[in-house]
């Protein structure tokens, strides 16, 4: 499967509100504890021409959602076992 990661000028992120991307970095500190990936400072920063900045460094919000996306296919990609 070709999936493209989601740039930060998507319109889509315009949808995603403060609360969405709580709910998505909460999701991604408990998939990333899994693979030894901690983000103890990733939080809303502010809000930047309608689209929702993450702290890392004031990252968009589309960078959040491309990481969530490769733990997700991680995750599938595990052996059941482990």
């Amino acid at each position: 499967m070709n999936r493209y990661p989601m740039k930060p000028t998507d319109p889509r992120i315009r949808a995603y509100t403060d609360d969405h991307i709580r709910t998505l970095l909460a999701e991604l500190h408990e998939r990333g504890r899994k693979f030894g990936l901690l983000f103890p400072s990733a939080d809303i920063d502010h809000t930047l021409d309608g689209r929702v900045l993450v702290r890392f460094n004031t990252a968009p919000a589309s960078t959040l959602l491309n990481l969530l996306t490769l733990l997700l296919d991680a995750d599938r990609e595990r052996p059941c076992d482990s």
